[in-house]
């Protein structure tokens, strides 16, 4: 696909700024103790469920360079049928879904709760700050096909 614009050229403080707040949202979970498996992981399924092709393989690329297991990578769509995630992991991927698809219902009072009972307060807040930031990328990154999917590498990576 042919990139139809590149908003970090055209627009350099808004894109800045986005790059800020990125950076904002994973100090915000480093310091609330979020294990950075399950920043990816979070990062992950919205980019699946928004159909952003290079946050996915931006993602799963941090993932599997940080030690993720390619098992669990490759189910995170279907996370409710298996064993591979934990309840913390489970509750922060059923608030990502919800987060994503907020005009479905918005976040139901259930999902909450779950979420409630795995994470404090600054952990949740840090967890919306995650899932907010990657649905801005994932729309950045859609409406203006760009970049080219394929063409990230984590820092100090190989090319997989």
């Amino acid at each position: 696909m042919t990139a139809r614009l590149n908003l970090q050229e055209t627009t350099p403080d808004a894109y800045r700024r986005m790059g800020a707040l990125e950076q904002a949202a994973h100090q915000a979970s480093s310091k609330a103790g979020i294990p950075q498996a399950l920043y990816h992981l979070v990062k992950v399924r919205a980019s699946q469920l928004n159909g952003c092709a290079f946050c996915l393989d931006m993602h799963t690329k941090e993932a599997r360079a940080d030690g993720e297991d390619e098992q669990r990578l490759y189910t995170i769509s279907a996370w409710r049928e298996t064993s591979f995630f934990s309840e913390q992991e489970r509750a922060a991927l059923a608030l990502a879904e919800q987060v994503t698809r907020i005009s479905e219902g918005g976040v139901s009072d259930e999902v909450w709760a779950q979420a409630e009972k795995q994470f404090n307060a600054e952990q949740l807040s840090a967890l919306i700050w995650a899932i907010v930031a990657i649905n801005s990328w994932n729309r950045m990154a859609i409406s203006t096909r760009s970049p080219e999917p394929g063409s990230y590498q984590p820092q100090g990576a190989s090319r997989s």
